[in-house]
């Protein structure tokens, strides 16, 4: 299920000079703005649960998904390269599980360990906080590298998409309409950082039972139908 050839050039893709620099720019902006916020108001709980939830969780992990999920794939199909992809003896699940494997390893570097490292900036990972956030990087770069990788597959415009996803659905409407928070990764992965801090600092609309259950649905479904459409793709000359 997994083809080091194709994770390798996909790595370049995604690594290449102009999208790399794209991906480190908001790990960067949050480490500046937690060392500028430890600066001013010293080591608070409270201002490191905001900081890491209103930019690291809500921001900057979905921003990335987006980059790497969608990055991972659609150039190829929207080029045509993806044809030479697909003449090789290679089951095209296989393709996309790698692709997804390494989106996601690309989203955890890009999310997950800044977020760590401004959590310890902030307030020392003071009850839980940083290793909290840095749990629910990690589980939402899952669903949304599988998620994106999808978009990436079925539509021409999956940056687009992904970005209304990310920053309409979840950042506006999931503030604004209770029922939409349900049915946002972002809560998903919320609720798994609550039970890692056990406070009340870290907080969801959606039980933990229901969060992983939702995680693991949308990772595995959207796995799978992503490699249903690239089946569908068809080489010139096949019937």
């Amino acid at each position: 299920m997994y083809d080091p050839t194709v994770a390798r050039l996909t790595y370049r893709a995604l690594l290449g000079r102009r999208r790399a620099l794209i991906l480190g720019a908001l790990p960067l902006l949050l480490i500046v703005i937690s060392v500028a916020v430890r600066a001013l108001s010293g080591a608070d709980d409270q201002t490191a649960s905001d900081v890491l939830g209103g930019f690291a969780i809500a921001t900057m992990v979905p921003i990335i998904g987006v980059i790497a999920g969608t990055g991972a794939i659609g150039p190829e199909i929207d080029d045509g390269s993806v044809v030479y992809l697909l003449a090789k003896p290679l089951k095209r699940p296989t393709i996309i599980f790698t692709k997804l494997i390494v989106a996601i390893a690309v989203t955890m570097v890009f999310s997950a360990v800044p977020t760590l490292i401004a959590g310890l900036i902030l307030n020392g990972n003071g009850q839980q906080i940083a290793v909290a956030y840095t749990v629910a990087a990690l589980v939402a770069s899952i669903a949304y590298s599988a998620l994106f990788l999808l978009l990436g597959t079925v539509s021409r415009h999956a940056v687009v998409f992904g970005l209304v996803y990310a920053l309409v659905w979840e950042a506006l409407f999931g503030s604004l309409v209770p029922g939409a928070r349900t049915l946002s990764v972002q809560q998903w992965s919320l609720a798994v950082a609550h039970k890692v801090a056990g406070g009340e600092l870290v907080t969801s609309d959606v039980g933990l039972t229901t969060a992983v259950v939702l995680l693991a649905a949308v990772t595995v479904l959207a796995t799978w139908y992503a490699g249903q459409k690239l089946r569908s793709l068809k080489l010139a000359g096949e019937e």
